[in-house]
C-alpha cells in the first residue's frame, strides 16, 4: 500500500486504509458505503474538507455536502426549519387615567368624563363638537 504524506494525521491514515481495503474488495461499481462516508465527513470537520478529500481520494463536493449535514446519495436531509412561535406581549397595567372636561359657553354646558388606561385628546374633541353646532 502507498504511504500517505507524513503530514497527514494518523486518524486520516487509518481511514485511508479502510477506503483502500474497500476499493480492493468491491465488486463492480458499487457505491461507497454510508459508514465510510460518515467517517470521512467526521474527519473533514476537524481536518478540513480539501485535505480529507485529497487524502482519501474522494469527491470534494460530495464530502462538503456531507460535512454540512446532508445525507449520502440521492436522499438529501434538509435541516429542520425553526418552529414558528408566537409570543404575546402585554403592556404592564397602569393605574386607570381619569379625565373630566367641563365646557361652559353661550350655548350651554358640556361635560365629558373619561375613565380608562389611555385618554384621547378629549379637549380637542370637545372643541370640535362645541364649535361645529
Amino acid at each position: 500500500m502507498a504511504q500517505v504524506n507524513p503530514a497527514v494525521a494518523s486518524d486520516l491514515q487509518q481511514l485511508r486504509e479502510r477506503f483502500e481495503d474497500w476499493r480492493r474488495t468491491r465488486t463492480g461499481k458499487s457505491p461507497i458505503p454510508e459508514p465510510l462516508w460518515a467517517a470521512a465527513a467526521e474527519l473533514a470537520r476537524s481536518h478540513g474538507v480539501c485535505r480529507t478529500a485529497q487524502a482519501l481520494r474522494l469527491e470534494y463536493k460530495k464530502l462538503k455536502r456531507l460535512t454540512d449535514g446532508q445525507a449520502v446519495g440521492r436522499r438529501v436531509r434538509r435541516r429542520a426549519a425553526a418552529a414558528a412561535t408566537f409570543m404575546e406581549l402585554v403592556a404592564p397595567s397602569t393605574a386607570a387615567a381619569e379625565c373630566l372636561i367641563e365646557l361652559e359657553g353661550a350655548r350651554g354646558k358640556l361635560r365629558i368624563q373619561w375613565k380608562g388606561s389611555t385618554a384621547p385628546d378629549l379637549a380637542a374633541l370637545s372643541r370640535v363638537l362645541w364649535e361645529s353646532a
